[in-house]
């Protein structure tokens, strides 16, 4: 008979999920269990966590249980994003800004498209750097996650508004494909440096 680990298939799911997390019906549905079943290995993986010495736990908000950190490690994490904040931006990163800015709201897919590579971690840097955000969701299939830049990305930037990014001189996407659109790297990279 054949063991199942769901302390730790769950505790992946947890992970995936981010910020979004997951109901008991979810958490059932995925494992193919009954909500009761879920509600035992949630309460377990919590139970582990609360008695172990690692950073994480496992919390419910609104419904949704959630991978995080824990809150005596605060002012470790507070420095790791005021640290993280100093640093530039890398070349990727800049060139997904750059997209977001002019184009949006995009989606990930759109902005993959653009660049010709995938763009999970400098969307994962832009956000955490709090210059771009969630700005809704695209219609169709998926309900993709719309970006659009913050008022930090303008603070960052010493802009007051989107207007008063250099216009480009070729508004097609091809232009944005072959690097031929001003990105504004120049400007924006004396800011950061």
């Amino acid at each position: 008979m054949e063991v199942i680990n769901w302390k730790g298939i769950l505790e992946a799911l947890l992970f995936a999920a981010g910020d979004e997390g997951l109901s008991v019906k979810q958490i059932a549905s995925v494992l193919d269990i009954t909500e009761f079943q879920a509600t035992d290995i949630v309460e377990g993986l919590k139970e582990e966590y609360v008695e172990d010495i690692r950073g994480i736990q496992v919390i419910e908000i609104a419904g949704v249980y959630q991978m995080t950190t824990k809150k005596e490690h605060s002012e470790y994490l507070k420095k790791l994003v005021e640290t993280s904040s100093t640093q530039g931006l890398s070349q990727a990163a800049l060139e997904t800004l750059a997209i977001i800015a002019y184009k949006q709201p995009i989606t990930r897919a759109e902005i993959d498209e653009i660049r010709g590579v995938k763009t999970d971690r400098p969307i994962h840097t832009l956000v955490t750097k709090v210059l771009i955000k969630e700005v809704g969701r695209a219609e169709g299939s998926g309900r993709a996650y719309l970006y659009g830049t913050t008022k930090e990305f303008l603070d960052y930037f010493g802009l007051n508004s989107i207007d008063e990014l250099p216009p480009l001189t070729d508004h097609s996407d091809e232009g944005f494909e072959n690097g031929e659109a001003d990105l504004f790297f120049e400007k924006f990279q004396q800011t950061i440096e």
